[in-house]
């Protein structure tokens, strides 16, 4: 097989990899309150395809439940069960723990389950998470587009180079596009959380100002 042939299977590999890429259609979540190892399993069953290692990488953890909890991302248990609630906000979880903060995600999910998280409002969370993924199908087109548009320029450089030291030198030139934009997308996230933050800190500033009007009255 010519080094040709190699990375066309390369690319072909790493865009089917993106259709294996599924969440959890909020249908599909079990409509009774789940223990946590019925939560465990559950997300492992449906999740499991998207990680680097299936047949040994977990999607959650007890402890990793236990430390969400203790980190007010996830709303407590009630009868150590969990609710279809619960599950939506695990997944959200699962999709920022490896890109954000905990402080920053305790900066996004609170409103969010203080508002919307057993309550009832018009929109529920159910509905929210509906409208988020309503577009997945499309941003997975994107993105296959942006890789292969990546992997295609990482191939016309070095082209001074052969064999083996060749495609080492565009493997290692495709790696580093791809952690230049995610690199850059992270930006685009913290400061997009900023301004989450600084948006609603006028009205606690404001709330902490009358409460010691009050003491001091």
């Amino acid at each position: 097989m010519t080094i040709s042939d190699k990375n066309e299977d390369l690319l072909k590999s790493i865009l089917e990899s993106f259709d294996r890429i599924r969440h959890v259609d909020s249908a599909d979540l079990p409509n009774i309150d789940l223990y946590m190892d019925q939560v465990t399993t559950f997300m492992d069953s449906r999740m499991k395809a998207t990680t680097r290692h299936p047949e040994t990488d977990k999607i959650l953890t007890k402890t990793m439940i236990n430390n969400y909890a203790k980190n007010d991302l996830l709303p407590p248990p009630v009868k150590k069960k969990y609710s279809k609630e619960h599950m939506l906000v695990l997944i959200f979880i699962y999709y920022f723990k490896n890109v954000m903060s905990i402080n920053d995600i305790q900066e996004i999910l609170g409103p969010l389950t203080e508002r919307y998280f057993h309550t009832d409002d018009d929109r529920s969370l159910k509905d929210i998470y509906d409208e988020v993924f309503s577009l997945r199908d499309q941003e997975v087109e994107l993105l296959k587009s942006n890789v292969e548009q990546s992997f295609g320029f990482s191939r016309e450089l070095f082209g001074d180079a052969e064999g083996q030291e060749k495609d080492f030198l565009q493997h290692f030139a495709f790696i580093t596009m791809l952690c230049v934009d995610v690199y850059a997308k992270k930006l685009l996230i913290e400061k997009l959380v900023d301004q989450i933050r600084e948006e609603k800190m006028p009205a606690d500033s404001s709330e902490e100002a009358t409460r010691g009007k009050h003491k001091k009255d």
